[in-house]
């Protein structure tokens, strides 16, 4: 290798933007004047090759545009395409499955615990129906039922002996005290 050679393949450390100028005097001190002219031609050629490659670039951009004018893509169109395939890649993320699945599992657990909480009040309006107080308060009913509105035969459900009970008291004839305004 020659030095030519051997500076472009050093490994020491390039001062980047903001650093200590102290350091990047010292540096360049270091450079014997070949190595600073075949430094100044590497970035002359490197900073032409951006030149270049932004124009390229921009000649490219100019292209895409006018193809989608020809194909009549607009941005409201593209924006809805980026959408989509935004969302089609976040569903198919790991995170998202996972994430689903679990609330799907919580769902499904809410669902069962609904369900058996229905079964349990169910269960206990079953069991209050059944006790021996709601039995005695259903017997004091049927009796009141058969004093107030004759001798019909006992039976019928609950809510129908409720109804006649009640339509039995809107019938009676003994008025009802109205309540006054001190009274209250």
């Amino acid at each position: 290798m020659d030095r030519s050679e051997q500076g472009l393949l050093r490994t020491d450390p390039v001062p980047e933007e903001g650093e200590d100028v102290a350091a990047t005097i010292g540096a360049t001190e270091t450079l014997s004047e070949e190595e600073r002219e075949e430094l100044r031609r590497e970035l002359a050629k490197v900073e032409e090759e951006i030149q270049t490659l932004s124009q390229v670039l921009a000649a490219k951009e100019k292209h895409l545009a006018e193809i989608k004018r020809k194909l009549g893509i607009n941005s409201l169109q593209e924006l809805k395409q980026n959408i989509a395939k935004g969302w089609q890649d976040v569903t198919a993320t790991s995170a998202y499955k996972k994430t689903s699945e679990t609330l799907s599992q919580a769902g499904q657990k809410a669902s069962a615990a609904f369900s058996s909480v229905g079964s349990v009040i169910t269960k206990k309006l079953e069991d209050v129906k059944n006790s021996p107080t709601f039995k005695s308060f259903e017997e004091k009913v049927e009796n009141l039922k058969s004093k107030v509105g004759g001798n019909k035969p006992a039976g019928g459900d609950f809510g129908e002996v409720l109804n006649s009970t009640a339509s039995a008291s809107a019938t009676t004839t003994e008025p009802i005290p109205e309540q006054t305004q001190e009274g209250l």
